[in-house]
């Protein structure tokens, strides 16, 4: 499932977001990052604010862990 979390600059004083949604899309459009779904736009970011946005992926590659 696509996952992003969106971090902002400290000086900002505003929370992480962590937005996930399995129909989930980032776009970036004249100087906005936008996440949208089937219904629409979730969430849009002004590049100029200074968010950094990383995408979470799961780690599918980690093995289950083992009973001994």
């Amino acid at each position: 499932m696509p996952a992003y979390l969106v971090q902002h600059p400290a000086a900002q004083a505003q929370e992480d977001i962590l937005i996930e949604d399995p129909r989930l899309q980032l776009t970036f459009q004249a100087g906005w990052a936008v996440f949208t779904d089937p219904n629409g736009v979730c969430l849009a970011i002004p590049a100029g604010q200074g968010a950094h946005i990383q995408r979470i992926d799961p780690d599918e590659e980690q093995p289950a862990p083992t009973k001994e």
